[in-house]
């Protein structure tokens, strides 16, 4: 999302994980009612998170550090200056499939970074997922009007691997925002707000042949 405002709006769409650590919005929208920019919304959350997840990540200036399972531990350093300025935040732990969920800024764009604690591998994500009943796929929902995909995702999860397995944009462009919830393993339920429609919900089975289906690598 573009903004602070946006990505707090997005996420009361979204239904919670079955995990402890995972804030509601009105807990996000108090921590960052006074932030100055998404970089020190992401920061306030995470001084949340550290203490909620103890022994999981600790903060050192700049550095981020992540304990991995079952060893070892990766660092994120952020960059304060110039045009390539970049944070990282500790946000969420996905325990069922190993992983940490980082919110990430570079100059004004907001991605997620997902770290899977095993491999140390990441992967940039373009807004916070959502698991699955089964726990082998993530969704994400992407829209807003500048520097957002525009579509909803589906990311195949494989042991230390993750891929874009599916994408739907749909027919009328007028999208706002959007968020998604799983209503079983095999069905995506999208709550969306369009220009012209307003707020409306729709479904879509993963075998839905109007999805655009990308192959392996």
């Amino acid at each position: 999302m573009s903004s602070i405002r946006n990505l707090v709006a997005a996420l009361c769409c979204v239904p919670l994980l079955a995990l402890a650590t995972r804030l509601t919005p009105e807990q996000i929208t108090e921590a960052c009612a006074d932030a100055d920019g998404p970089a020190q919304c992401g920061r306030l959350i995470e001084a949340m998170q550290l203490k909620r997840l103890p022994g999981l990540a600790q903060r050192n200036g700049n550095v981020l550090t992540v304990t991995l399972y079952p060893s070892g531990s990766a660092t994120f350093t952020d960059v304060d200056a110039g045009d390539n300025a970049r944070s990282y935040s500790l946000w969420d732990a996905l325990d069922p499939i190993n992983a940490v969920l980082l919110y990430t800024t570079t100059d004004e764009a907001t991605t997620f970074t997902l770290l899977l604690r095993r491999s140390n591998r990441r992967f940039t994500l373009p807004s916070e997922p959502a698991l699955s009943p089964d726990r082998q796929r993530l969704a994400t929902a992407d829209f807003c009007p500048t520097r957002c995909t525009n579509e909803i995702a589906i990311w195949r999860v494989s042991g230390d691997n993750l891929r874009k397995e599916l994408a739907w944009r749909p027919a009328i462009g007028d999208w706002i925002d959007a968020g998604i919830r799983w209503e079983d393993a095999d069905t995506l339920a999208i709550d969306y707000t369009s220009a012209g429609t307003g707020e409306a919900k729709v479904e879509r089975r993963l075998g839905d042949p109007t999805w655009t289906r990308l192959p392996p690598p």
